[in-house]
């Protein structure tokens, strides 16, 4: 997860990752879309192999790298676990307990509480 984060901490490397979100490029195309050196795109794109964010695969002379967002999961999660739901998710949750909490006692009375609830 480490190295998934310090390989999304640089803003060229996260756009990197939006351009190959869209579609697999070829190492070329992500540097022209760049104004830093050829040299400094391959150093970032070997960074994102290295954390396994992008996979590489050559094309004749080509290489084509494409988005591979599996390893991000873990840190996904471990985010998701620092935010407190809001609003509605909280409202939601509320009234998901209630409603296991409802079944719960139903359960506890018996079958026989159930149908006097529905003639009553």
């Amino acid at each position: 997860m480490d190295e998934v984060a310090v390989a999304i901490a640089d803003p060229v490397r996260r756009r990197i990752l939006s351009m190959l979100r869209d579609a697999p490029l070829a190492a070329g195309e992500i540097a022209n879309r760049f104004a830093i050196s050829r040299p400094a795109i391959s150093r970032h794109l070997r960074v994102l192999r290295a954390s396994g964010l992008v996979r590489d695969e050559l094309v004749g002379r080509t290489r084509i790298y494409r988005l591979d967002p599996g390893p991000l999961a873990p840190l996904v999660d471990w985010l998701g676990g620092l935010v407190v739901p809001a609003g509605w998710e909280q409202r939601l949750d509320a009234l998901e307990t209630e409603v296991y909490r409802t079944r719960r006692e139903r359960r506890a009375r018996g079958p026989a509480a159930h149908r006097t609830e529905h003639t009553a």
